[in-house]
């Protein structure tokens, strides 16, 4: 969720009530918010060049800003010096080399992510897709998560659904997380 995406589209905003919710909800009950942001560094430069052109290929590259990590998620978020940030060299934040997430998560003892923010059907179910295959348990955020358009969206949910992962709406997620909470 950085401001190149927020900018852009007003779907993407439509998320960030959820998205600022679940983080507050997850805090609340011990979890920890992690943010990812896109690095300039992306694998098969030459490719995307190819595929999409010079100028967009740039506009892509640069979409994750620059600067400290904190300040390059949306600053509506408000994300917190205690959140985890990481930036990744793929669309996947668990792509093996792409980040460290997964080696951060795994010595903390996490072995279940919340996945929203954007594009739902590019680097979100890219994530969901290698966390689930990297042993993680994935659970995808219906309406923290967005696309460009409705079918996108829909169709990366049924995807994840079929066999990567669980799909919930933010308020479902938020009451399985206040009711662990009460058992503690």
């Amino acid at each position: 969720m950085v401001p190149f995406f927020v900018e852009e589209s007003g779907y993407c905003r439509g998320t960030l009530p959820n998205i600022i919710r679940l983080a507050d909800a997850l805090r609340t009950a011990g979890g920890k918010v992690t943010w990812v942001v896109p690095g300039s560094n992306q694998p098969h430069p030459d490719l995307t060049r190819e595929f999409f052109g010079d100028e967009i290929a740039e506009v892509y590259r640069r979409s994750g800003g620059v600067g400290p990590l904190s300040r390059r998620v949306w600053a509506g978020l408000s994300p917190r010096a205690e959140d985890l940030y990481f930036e990744k060299s793929a669309y996947s934040a668990f792509f093996p080399g792409s980040s460290d997430a997964p080696a951060v998560l795994r010595a903390r003892g996490i072995d279940t992510v919340l996945i929203t923010g954007t594009l739902t059907n590019i680097c979100c179910e890219s994530s969901a897709r290698d966390a689930y295959a990297s042993g993680f348990r994935v659970i995808f955020i219906a309406d923290g998560t967005a696309a460009r358009r409705d079918q996108e969206h829909n169709a990366a949910l049924h995807n994840i659904y079929r066999s990567f992962g669980d799909v919930r709406p933010t308020d479902e997620v938020i009451a399985l997380l206040s009711a662990k909470q009460a058992l503690r």
